[in-house]
């Protein structure tokens, strides 16, 4: 037997109608914020992920899907949303269009190779978005609102923000000078990644997972005293737009993020989910001014944030959180000789385009039988049909409810679903 590859998932059943109701719910947030829908494709030039991420990230150093196809090119399949948005900003010219900035939301399928995981999979879905085109500290707090209203709409409770500044240019030159003396006499004892980070970028140490929780790593220099002036006020407006829209925050100087990219603005939003423990991490991302430039676009400000899609579920699970998710049908349609069944396929197909949700009887159940089926569905409406009444233009409906039957012309058939769904 053909199985799927580790890492991998089949989506399918109840937990499909959970997704499908999540990015519903993700697609109806970022539209009322006047985001813009970009689908990007799933394979890119592997440079693209090597010059944004960075070769110090465990992203190009561990995880990457890396190819060299027919056509003996490098490819790779996206880890993350970002760098295929910026690519397509810069190709597509977007930084000419008439309305700035430029904000776009995403959700697809993102590919990482490292050990599989409850809630952290090779093949996962990503959710984001990107503002391109703003440095205006507005535009952070409003970034960092989105995912907090959309945990908010899906009933998630404890729901906290943790932010951070990773500063200007000023500010990382000042810090990475900080952190390197820092570590000069202790880098032995950190883990053969550390020691590599040391010399590409000292900051990532912070982000360690073997070693995050040493406390040479603990009591590290903290990046917010080495702020430069104009970094300080910046942050100071965060913080306060952030206040004016009511959305309570933490300062978490830990925060440092795990992609190259970031400065200024970086947080993460998380909650304490039963199982899971406190503090888990449902989405998480900051401000990137360098990243169109450095992938060959024009000086742009920039800024966004991505989650996890399986993750979320997930977490909505531990915390036992029902959605309101249509597991019914409108009408299910029962007959019993091919004449009926003539009919039962034409009244499908009516009802359908008339926006309602149908089905009818396909393996050759008796009626018992498709009374069963009709239950499994949920039906609300029974329509059953026999010769006599189809010759007088009639149909039988049964209210599954009410339990109430009766016989209606079948023209009224669609305004009585109407007025009783």
């Amino acid at each position: 037997m053909i199985t799927k590859q580790k890492g991998m998932v089949d989506v399918y059943g109840d937990y499909s109608k959970k997704w499908m109701y999540i990015e519903d719910a993700i697609r109806s947030v970022f539209e009322h914020y006047n985001y813009n829908y970009i689908r990007t494709p799933i394979l890119e030039a592997s440079e693209l992920f090597h010059r944004s991420v960075g070769d110090s990230s465990d992203i190009v150093t561990k995880e990457t899907y890396d190819f060299i196809d027919r056509g003996d090119r490098e490819v790779t399949l996206r880890p993350e949303g970002t760098a295929g948005v910026v690519r397509s900003y810069i190709e597509n010219k977007m930084y000419g269009d008439a309305i700035q900035p430029i904000k776009l939301y995403y959700s697809g399928t993102m590919y990482r190779y490292e050990r599989p995981q409850s809630g952290r999979l090779r093949e996962f879905s990503q959710y984001g978005c990107e503002v391109l085109g703003t440095n205006d500290p507005a535009m952070d707090a409003e970034i960092i609102s989105i995912p907090v209203n959309l945990y908010k709409l899906l009933g998630l409770k404890n729901v906290k923000v943790k932010i951070n500044s990773l500063g200007d240019e000023e500010t990382r030159k000042k810090y990475h000078d900080a952190l390197k003396k820092y570590f000069k006499d202790s880098i032995d004892t950190l883990c053969d990644d550390c020691k590599e980070r040391y010399n590409k970028n000292p900051l990532r140490i912070l982000d360690c997972k073997v070693d995050g929780d040493k406390e040479i790593i603990k009591n590290a220099p903290k990046i917010l005293d080495y702020l430069s002036d104009d970094a300080k006020n910046r942050f100071e407006m965060v913080q306060k737009y952030l206040d004016l829209m009511q959305i309570e925050y933490i300062i978490d100087e830990n925060i440092v993020r795990g992609l190259d990219y970031y400065n200024h603005s970086v947080f993460e939003v998380v909650a304490d989910v039963k199982d899971l423990g406190p503090g888990s991490v449902l989405c998480g991302g900051g401000r990137y001014n360098k990243l169109v430039s450095e992938l060959d676009g024009p000086e742009t400000s920039a800024m966004g944030f991505a989650g996890g899609l399986d993750r979320l579920l997930l977490v909505l699970e531990h915390e036992d959180i029902k959605l309101n998710i249509k597991n019914e049908i409108d009408a299910f349609i029962m007959y019993v000789n091919d004449l009926e069944k003539e009919y039962a396929i034409s009244l499908n197909q009516a009802l359908r385009m008339n926006g309602f949700t149908t089905d009818t009887e396909y393996n050759g159940r008796n009626l018992k039988g498709q009374f069963k089926q009709a239950d499994r569905l949920h039906a609300r409406y029974l329509i059953i049909l026999n010769s006599d009444d189809i010759k007088n233009g009639n149909v039988k409906i049964k209210d599954n409810l009410t339990k109430e039957e009766q016989i209606i012309a079948e023209a009224d058939l669609v305004d009585y679903l109407d007025m009783n769904s």
